[in-house]
């Protein structure tokens, strides 16, 4: 009797244990994204132009909350500033002592920032399929839906359910690397963290 009921048990148990344990990059970004309501994380960027050589790095620490706000802080090699407060997206060069800033659902519109933040589903605003694994993560690519994006495709790289890397390609060929370390999911930030209060004496351009 249990020779006979031990093929019918590991029929019924085997998919089941597969559809738990999915580790492709589509089905880890759907956990990501189901599992966070915020995040903070140090990256390294790296952008490279069309020829492969690379134009600028630059380093710094993300701060996320969902849904549609975030931080960029940028400290290395020049400190810069981007905050999306839920309604505008805020840009701070202390150097040039400028401001710009511009309507969120205009400027968001088919950026990863729109992916990681946004509160609608990802099919609505990206074509996502699977990009297989490499460098040790699970890969996803999404496409933009939207004509308006900047972006031809977005790559996004995932272990442990965690987004490690991420990959963009412009219209331009122009391609931008980030890297993501010391991951806390889901910090407790301030009401006001997410806030921008022009400085005194900077030029302000509203787009």
């Amino acid at each position: 009797m249990i020779r006979r009921l031990l093929p019918l048990l590991l029929a019924v148990l085997l998919p089941a244990a597969a559809a738990t344990t999915d580790d492709s990059g589509p089905a880890q970004l759907k956990r990501f994204l189901a599992g966070i309501s915020g995040l903070q994380a140090r990256f390294e960027q790296q952008v490279a132009n069309q020829d492969g050589t690379q134009a600028l790095r630059s380093r710094g620490t993300f701060f996320l909350q969902r849904p549609d706000h975030f931080r960029w802080d940028y400290s290395d090699p020049e400190r810069q500033q981007i905050v999306a407060d839920g309604r505008q997206v805020w840009f701070y060069d202390p150097d040039l002592e400028q401001v710009s800033v511009q309507f969120q659902s205009k400027a968001l519109r088919g950026t990863p920032a729109q992916l990681l933040a946004g509160r609608d589903p990802v099919e609505n605003s990206f074509e996502i399929s699977d990009a297989g694994h490499r460098d040790g993560l699970a890969w996803v690519q999404l496409v933009p839906r939207s004509s308006d994006s900047q972006f031809e495709r977005i790559r996004l790289g995932f272990a442990d359910d965690q987004l490690r890397r991420m990959e963009m390609t412009d219209k331009f060929g122009q391609r931008t690397r980030f890297r993501f370390f010391d991951i806390q999911a889901n910090p407790r930030f301030s009401s006001t963290f997410f806030q921008f209060e022009p400085p005194e004496d900077v030029d302000l351009y509203n787009q």
